[in-house]
């Protein structure tokens, strides 16, 4: 396997971006960060790909922090961590302001700098062996990566505190039910569920999915008054794509809509 720290498959439409540090469970270091910023910069410009999949080489997708970086480093440890930290924030602005879909596929431990990664993607879908631990207060430290932004989101003030106070671990079927994944398959199925999902979004009107995702977003930071008129922006924007213009002709002539993503 190549030394990459981030991987890129291209099939179709779908790009699948692989973590890639497969030996230490994917542990996040620089050059990781730069590489998972560059490559979500680069799909983002690429008109080619509809839909991205998120997953991690190996046992799991990604065990938190490069512990051992942290120690080797010690001497000037600010600096290491917030150089790091720098680029890792734009991968993770870059995979939630992406107008295309993008997915995440979880599996094994999925710890620390792990578990604020696989909160970023629009959709997740969670391996029935799953373990996920917010592990920051293990090191002595506050979270990073956005998980204080996302984790109160997802599941409310409360439980992100237990979580990230805690850092207790829980398996699959917990975090279905707190909602940090969309549904669990048998880890051997996960491939395949991800891709499944990447394929329909895909073929779908990729022009109003980024509006959708965009109008989401922005609910928690807005009136209702501000929504609507959000709301009608983004479909009158819709109304002039083609996407919009082949759903119509199809609804009315009653065959499944060939979207293009224009």
């Amino acid at each position: 396997m190549s030394a990459d720290p981030v991987l890129v498959e291209r099939t179709g439409a779908v790009a699948t971006v692989t973590l890639n540090r497969p030996d230490v469970l994917n542990a996040l270091n620089h050059a990781m960060a730069v590489a998972l910023r560059d490559t979500m910069y680069e799909l983002e410009a690429d008109k080619a790909v509809r839909a991205v999949v998120l997953k991690g080489a190996g046992r799991g997708f990604m065990a938190g922090g490069d512990v051992g970086g942290f120690h080797e480093n010690m001497d000037h440890l600010q600096v290491h961590v917030g150089s790091m930290l720098d680029d890792f924030h734009c991968a993770t602005r870059a995979i939630v302001r992406m107008a295309k879909p993008v997915i995440g596929a979880l599996h094994g431990p999925v710890a620390g700098a792990g578990m604020s990664l696989a909160m970023t993607p629009d959709l997740a879908i969670g391996a029935d062996n799953l373990m996920m631990t917010l592990a920051y207060s293990a090191l002595g430290t506050s979270p990073d990566g956005g998980s204080t932004y996302f984790l109160p989101r997802l599941v409310g003030r409360r439980k992100a505190l237990e979580i990230a106070l805690l850092s207790d671990r829980f398996g699959a079927a917990e975090a279905e039910r707190l909602g940090l994944v969309n549904k669990v398959v048998p880890a051997a199925d996960l491939d395949a569920a991800a891709m499944e999902w990447a394929e329909r979004l895909a073929n779908g009107p990729s022009y109003a999915f980024g509006w959708t995702k965009k109008l989401i977003d922005q609910s928690f930071d807005t009136d209702i008054d501000r929504q609507l008129e959000a709301e009608r922006e983004g479909i009158l924007a819709c109304s002039a794509s083609a996407d919009m213009q082949e759903g119509i002709r199809a609804f009315v002539g009653k065959r499944k809509a060939a979207f293009k993503g224009e």
